[in-house]
């Protein structure tokens, strides 16, 4: 198969492990029609926590940069994606009131232009169609999401300008830029009906009970994905993520026929396209496939 007969989709992601909660069966998906895949991940999750009761060791704690890297390397091999560290250093997710400053030399402190240079070089090289990533928002407001979103943006704007970084390589323009858009209310109402009328007990209530109307954003969704089939491909590369993931916590509490019957999807949002897609999609490579044909 040549580059030209390939399609190509690159996934822009902050830490290791949000790529296998964030559009892991998509990927896995397209991997299985025979695309290419290549996650980009901004930092090596340094500064994460240890989020499974299970491995809140000293002995881990000690070696969690290494072990983040190990774990990036299991689900890579699960998802069957390509996969690359842009090298910035994790900022941390700041608490407290007033918030404490961010680490120096962290990721969400590094110039735009700077910290979308990596970025720029990596789309320039693999060349992809379809880019996608987090919104505005960041999905949540991690200061490390907010800044994969707006390198993101920038690169996809300047790596097919021959002008912006002319030392980078060859241009190369993507097709369609798309934002996750993970939890919407009425993915997470549905899940939440499903599972109760089941006589299971729902993660989703406390969710439903606090969710702001006024800054949510469900209806910027445009396109959904089908790859219910590849569910399971998602929970193993999550569970690979094992300092992070709880394979007892909320992530797998609802069963997944239950998940595969009630919400079939992955949606994202339709952010930027160079191509005639009309919207509503149900593949992120709508209006490339003519151009470029998986064999």
């Amino acid at each position: 198969m040549t580059d030209a007969d390939q399609l190509r989709l690159l996934a822009v992601h902050a830490h290791p492990d949000d790529e296998s909660s964030k559009g892991a069966a998509t990927m896995a998906k397209y991997v299985a029609e025979g695309a290419r895949v290549m996650v980009a991940t901004c930092t090596g999750g340094e500064r994460g926590s240890v989020l499974n009761p299970a491995l809140d060791k000293p002995e881990v704690w000690e070696r969690l940069p290494q072990i983040r890297t190990e774990e990036m390397a299991r689900a890579r091999e699960i998802l069957g994606v390509e996969q690359e560290f842009l090298g910035f250093v994790d900022s941390g997710l700041p608490e407290g009131d007033p918030l404490p400053p961010l680490p120096e030399g962290c990721f969400a402190l590094v110039p735009l232009e700077e910290a979308a240079a990596p970025l720029v070089a990596l789309i320039r090289r693999f060349r992809p169609h379809v880019v996608t990533t987090y919104d505005e928002r960041g999905g949540y407001p991690h200061p490390d999401h907010i800044k994969t979103h707006e390198i993101s943006v920038h690169a996809f704007e300047a790596a097919g300008d021959p002008d912006r970084y002319p030392e980078l390589g060859e241009p190369w323009q993507p097709s369609k830029l798309y934002y996750h858009m993970s939890f919407t209310l009425p993915r997470t109402r549905a899940l939440h009906e499903a599972v109760l009328a089941s006589g299971g007990e729902s993660p989703y209530a406390e969710w439903l009970e606090n969710w702001d109307p006024e800054n949510d954003i469900s209806h910027r969704v445009t396109t959904k994905v089908p790859c219910a089939e590849y569910f399971d491909v998602r929970d193993a590369a999550l569970i690979a993520h094992a300092t992070q993931i709880d394979p007892t916590g909320r992530w797998f509490a609802v069963p997944m026929d239950l998940q595969q019957r009630v919400w079939p999807t992955e949606d994202y949002e339709l952010a930027r396209s160079l191509v005639d897609a009309p919207v509503p999609e149900d593949d992120l490579f709508a209006g490339i496939r003519s151009e470029v044909t998986v064999r």
